[in-house]
């Protein structure tokens, strides 16, 4: 029988913390959620002068990343490339910012951002998805 490491509240708190702390580093409005290898939310925090629609975008963002196992940035060149047939996926694949949190080579949840550019919204993701390593 297979293993798996799983988070736990502490690790999502800890994914949590790096993520805002470097948001606020940068003055990013922004939603920030933790999801489980499922894609089913373990956490969400909207900081100050977020819209309210990025914390529909950000779960969406960490849902596409978890379960295609992989940064949701890779659906949207997909689609960029031509690969049209991607839009209808149930997955968002058009919006870069959802990053897969990896741990002994396997994907056991992601996070996903949203609120500034793209580009942005994967930064602060990132700060949060490798901050276990």
């Amino acid at each position: 029988m297979n293993s798996k490491a799983i988070l736990s509240q502490a690790e999502v708190s800890q994914i949590l913390t790096a993520a805002r702390s470097e948001a606020q580093a940068n003055q990013w409005p922004v939603t920030i959620v933790v999801v489980d290898d499922g894609g089913h939310p373990l956490a969400l925090e909207r900081l100050d002068g977020a819209s309210p629609i990025s914390a529909y975008i950000a779960t969406e963002k960490a849902r596409t990343s978890a379960l295609g196992r992989r940064e949701s940035k890779g659906y949207e060149e997909m689609v960029n490339g031509g690969r049209t047939a991607f839009l209808s996926a149930p997955l968002l694949t058009s919006l870069e910012g959802g990053v897969p949190i990896i741990v002994d080579g396997q994907v056991i949840g992601a996070v996903g951002v949203s609120g500034v550019k793209a580009e942005q919204d994967a930064q602060v993701a990132k700060a949060g998805a490798l901050c276990l390593k």
